[in-house]
């Protein structure tokens, strides 16, 4: 019995809030302001790129930890991407 009231307990504390994450499609459906492309945009244009005119820099998106990639798999950190959004008011 010991054993079993231990396993709950580890069980629960092991179980922290998860941060809300979502796939491009996922995100587009939960916030209709962010079509699936203009996600799939953004998060090509995070990354540094090159072109002939020399380096382009990335939007800002990874490094406010708003794109997390896993593998092929590229999910969108809601929180954190709004607080990007918010931090573009002020750039243009």
């Amino acid at each position: 019995m010991q054993t079993l009231q231990t396993a709950a307990v580890a069980s629960t504390a092991t179980n922290a809030p998860t941060r809300p994450v979502f796939t491009t499609r996922q995100f587009s459906v939960r916030n209709p302001a962010f079509s699936e492309l203009s996600i799939r945009n953004l998060v090509f244009k995070a990354d540094p790129r090159h072109s002939s005119k020399g380096e382009i820099p990335g939007n800002g998106l990874i490094e406010a930890g708003a794109i997390i990639r896993i593998g092929r798999k590229v999910l969108i950190d809601e929180d954190r991407f709004f607080e990007w959004v918010e931090s573009q008011q002020g750039t243009r």
